[in-house]
């Protein structure tokens, strides 16, 4: 009798002890399972990747706002091209003071439709299309007034009201915050452009008929 106290005492510690150690196995799993669901498990790794793309437009962006951001691009990156060509071809101050505004111009807003791009997933054209490379090639080719005057009508002319329309349709077509707000920071220095293009393709040629009238009269 004297033996059987300690041996329940025993036995009572033994299964104290094991009903701590089996509670302590599952409140660690619990724990395991709540920080994976809650951080840096498969569901929130999860949540994290959906939140990235919606973030980034690439599976929200439509085909139209993509046909915008594209034709954006062509556009400055074609006004800078010819630009640059007329900077080293002009001989005329205006001219060249012109092409160096298209050139710091157009490469601001080719910078922010790149970055606009970029976080909309949207790959854009490296290097001109055919169309505008043939009539970058063909002004290319010309040289003294009558690269000027054909520069002037139209890279300065033409191009941006052609710009000027893909622009206003852009406003109304546009579905993205970001593109449409894009397109209303160009709108107003395009129309800058066209305004000063016109105003100096009208002076040259006022000027060169002018020269040409007193050429006829000095002849006669």
């Amino acid at each position: 009798m004297l033996n059987k106290k300690p041996v329940k005492g025993l036995i009572g510690i033994c299964a104290a002890a094991a009903l701590c150690a089996t509670l302590g196995v599952q409140a660690q799993t619990t724990g395991t399972q709540s920080g994976s669901q809650g951080g840096g498990g498969q569901t929130g790794t999860q949540g994290s990747t959906a939140s990235g793309a919606g973030g980034s437009g690439t599976g929200t962006i439509s085909s139209t706002d993509r046909k915008i951001v594209t034709d954006l691009a062509m556009a400055n990156m074609a006004e800078i091209e010819v630009a640059r060509t007329a900077q080293g071809k002009s001989q005329d101050d205006q001219v060249k003071k012109y092409a160096q505004q298209m050139i710091d111009d157009h490469t601001k807003a080719l910078n922010e439709v790149q970055q606009l791009a970029q976080t909309r997933g949207i790959t854009l054209p490296a290097t001109l299309d055919r169309a505008h490379k043939a009539r970058a090639d063909k002004l290319a080719a010309l040289s003294g007034d009558a690269f000027d005057r054909a520069y002037m009508a139209q890279a300065g002319v033409a191009e941006h009201k052609k710009t000027h329309g893909m622009l206003t349709r852009a406003q109304a077509r546009a579905k993205d915050g970001d593109v449409k707000a894009l397109v209303m920071r160009m709108t107003p220095t395009v129309e800058q452009h066209l305004n000063a293009a016109q105003e100096l393709h009208g002076n040259k040629n006022t000027a060169m008929g002018n020269s040409r009238t007193g050429t006829e009269k000095s002849g006669q």
